[in-house]
């Protein structure tokens, strides 16, 4: 067996993380960098040092936690979605909620809403369909590995619930991933899904044109059900809304009421 397929091996038993997950050539080239670092000569040297030494063991996991953002950033905003605002979607359209959280990034978005959802719903009722257009985001995401800042906003129950401590960093369970699947999508050039019942877009459109801007929140009207919810970050608003088809329920939840 190639050494490091070997070492995939025996880092997916000590942390549950599955570098298969990720591009092998930039995942292997990155990891070599560490080997080399750290004064080693193999990659079997590198995984022996990993598991005896604490420190390298920290190092490497922080390495993992790469281009991450936060779970339920803005809280208020969350605290609303879960006590006003999903109750209301599940009376309109039952349990079975359509929800697309678009540019995803590495997941703390999606794993948020199964989380919050998880309140009103059963997990195994929820399922969050995941888009983003970087694929490595997308591999971070699936391995759901985060730093502690990362998910410094998630309620203390679900903390407890659904993270394990992994060296100083924390991997979401099996239990909440399960609930999310992940795809590419590029917003700008992709054809949209249709029928949801809530899409979820934050902090990611406040690096597009006006134009591009007006442009994917009409195409996220389109892709929603009537009186179906998009729901965007506190930097953001759309302009001209009425317009478009939504009516404004607050500065960051708008209706599609066309």
């Amino acid at each position: 067996m190639d050494q490091y397929e070997e070492f995939k091996n025996e880092i997916y038993k000590m942390t549950q993380i599955d570098l298969s997950s990720y591009k092998e050539k930039q995942m292997r080239r990155r990891i070599e960098s560490l080997v080399t670092k750290n004064g080693c000569k193999s990659f079997a040297d590198y995984s022996v040092l990993v598991k005896k030494d604490p420190k390298v063991f920290d190092e490497f996991i922080n390495f993992m936690t790469i281009n991450v953002s936060e779970f339920y950033r803005n809280p208020e905003q969350w605290d609303l979605l879960v006590k006003d605002f999903i109750p209301e979607l599940i009376d309109r359209f039952g349990k079975k909620l359509k929800i697309w959280s678009a540019a995803c990034s590495t997941g703390d978005e999606p794993y948020s809403l199964v989380m919050a959802l998880s309140n009103h719903i059963p997990l195994n009722d929820i399922k969050i369909y995941a888009t983003d257009l970087d694929k490595q985001v997308i591999a971070t995401a699936k391995v759901g590995l985060y730093s502690e800042k990362s998910i410094a906003g998630v309620p203390d129950e679900f903390k407890k619930k659904y993270f394990t401590k992994v060296g100083s960093s924390y991997q979401i369970s099996d239990e909440i991933k399960r609930r999310v699947e992940f795809h590419e999508h590029n917003l700008l050039k992709d054809t949209y899904p249709k029928d949801y019942h809530m899409i979820v877009c934050r902090n990611v459109l406040i690096y597009f044109t006006e134009e591009a801007k007006h442009d994917v929140y009409e195409k996220f009207c389109g892709a929603l059900s009537n009186h179906g919810l998009l729901f965007i970050g506190s930097t953001e608003q759309v302009m001209e809304y009425r317009e478009i088809g939504y009516k404004r329920r607050t500065s960051f939840f708008y209706e599609k009421d066309v």
